[in-house]
């Protein structure tokens, strides 16, 4: 780890910045560049793939399978670092996510873009993961808010800059071009990599174990409901997805049990900070990420914007949580709950604008509605995440703080599958045309508002409860989680 001035000095951007930690910090941000911006991209150019190679049946598997990616190597980057070390890791893990993006790139039909997508997804999982685990291994702890402001602020730039990228290859009809230029970034992530970071950088060995049954389960359980949006039969589909949500549930129960864990013991129980806590983060996620997926095609078929046009729309959402997450950056502890309870709300509110705006309004009502979405989330997550902290035991810091955006992408995966269920079975699965989209905008959104609602009450009852630790306030620091349980990047 980088000591770099005694820990009593003063901490500065000039000091995180300084020549010796100018090729790290670039790295790092670089690589939660390449994860950040592809929501963005991807749906904005999601509509010219499938116009190109079909696969209309499969449009929101491209992200299921992406996010899916990242949970099961995210599981692993903490023991990838430990054992080959941040630099290799890091780089070997740029040059899997630049194969993913090749996969799609060159990919002729539906099924070889969707093994680039999850081969992408993978990689950034492991990216993401390995960047968290070098900001503790690479910089002073004192840097540590400076270098997390960065990572956050990378965010913010790809909420501007990932539906112009999509756009313009969209709109000049090279979609592939995006997977190339980003596949060309992972190249250049992994030389930085290779220069920038010290040889010798292994981390201590923590002995830990991957929860491999869980994440097998996850894995066929996701897998279900994807699959049940492809089944021509109602029934049939709605027994799969059923079948699929019940081994989530089952998955998740057995979790709690096992002595490797994914998430901590106290995450199934729904009268606990961490249970409701998590129970918000995964079912606000995906209850809203159908917006993300199917936003941008329905935009472009109903009121005929462009990729770009359509692009900005979907990412009224993202800035609204960007700007909101500022506003209440300093909010007092007094009215956090309250910025909990309005927050989550908001997206339940902003939800039920787009099924009823989708279908019948201009541009500017769905992206208002995108917009106080996004806003829900930026005034409730990170007080959401702090009371998931200050619950969980200090032995399961780690862990606990790990399990956040696990079950945020888990959400999201589940939640695009589900997306793609509604709307196979609306008429999408053969094409996206003016009357399908009228028709089925109002239920592609609308199914989802009860599922966001169920994040709502949870995110109430939350707030409700004492605050108990504020010593984690922020950072949701805590002690590394113990050998018996696994710590997702």
């Amino acid at each position: 780890m980088d000591h770099g001035s005694p820990s009593g000095g003063q901490a500065s951007w000039s000091e995180l910045l300084a020549a010796h930690r100018l090729a790290t910090f670039v790295l790092l941000c670089l690589g939660v560049w390449l994860n950040a911006v592809d929501a963005l991209v991807a749906s904005t150019i999601m509509p010219s793939v499938a116009r190109d190679i079909g696969g209309y049946a499969y449009f929101a598997w491209a992200t299921a399978g992406y996010m899916l990616g990242s949970i099961l190597a995210g599981a692993g980057a903490g023991l990838l670092a430990e054992r080959v070390g941040l630099r290799r890791g890091l780089a070997l893990c740029g040059v899997l996510y630049a194969a993913g993006c090749v996969m799609s790139a060159l990919a002729p039909g539906v099924w070889p873009f969707l093994a680039g997508r999850l081969v992408q997804g993978a990689g950034a999982g492991f990216i993401v993961g390995l960047c968290y685990v070098g900001v503790r291994a690479q910089f002073p702890e004192r840097l540590w808010s400076f270098m997390f402001a960065s990572l956050s602020a990378v965010w913010g730039v790809a909420t501007l800059l990932g539906p112009l990228m999509g756009g313009l290859f969209a709109e000049a009809h090279f979609w592939r071009g995006v997977f190339w230029a980003f596949g060309l970034q992972a190249v250049a992530f992994a030389v930085v990599a290779m220069i920038a970071l010290p040889t010798s950088d292994r981390l201590p060995e923590a002995r830990r174990s991957l929860p491999v049954a869980q994440l097998g389960l996850l894995t066929l359980a996701v897998a279900l409901v994807a699959a049940a949006g492809v089944l021509g039969r109602p029934l049939a589909a709605a027994l799969t997805a059923f079948a699929g949500l019940a081994l989530l549930w089952i998955t998740l129960k057995l979790d709690g049990r096992s002595r490797v864990r994914l998430l901590p013991r106290a995450a199934g129980d729904l009268s606990s900070a961490p249970g409701l806590g998590y129970a918000a983060v995964l079912c606000l996620s995906a209850g809203a990420i159908g917006f993300s997926v199917y936003g941008a095609a329905l935009l472009q078929t109903r009121l005929g914007l462009g990729p770009l046009a359509a692009g900005y729309v979907v990412a009224s959402e993202s800035i609204g949580w960007t700007v909101t997450a500022l506003w209440v950056a300093r909010t007092p502890p007094a009215r956090r709950a309250a910025m909990i309870r309005v927050g989550a709300s908001l997206v339940a509110l902003g939800l039920a604008g787009c099924a009823l705006t989708g279908s019948s309004a201009g541009v500017w009502p769905i992206a208002a509605s995108g917009l106080a979405m996004g806003g829900g989330f930026g005034l409730c997550w990170s007080f959401v995440s702090q009371r998931i902290l200050g619950g969980v035991p200090e032995m399961e810091g780690a862990l606990g703080s790990a399990a956040i955006p696990t079950l945020q992408i888990l959400g999201n995966a589940v939640g695009s599958a589900m997306a793609g269920v509604v709307a196979n079975l609306l008429g999408f699965a053969h094409g996206f045309d003016r009357h399908t989209a009228d028709h089925a905008a109002p239920w592609l959104f609308g199914v989802f508002v009860p599922v966001a609602g169920l994040g709502g009450l949870a995110a109430w009852r939350l707030a409700g409860l004492p605050e108990r630790d504020d010593r984690r306030d922020g950072m949701g620091g805590g002690a590394p989680a113990s050998d018996d349980v696994c710590s997702v990047g």
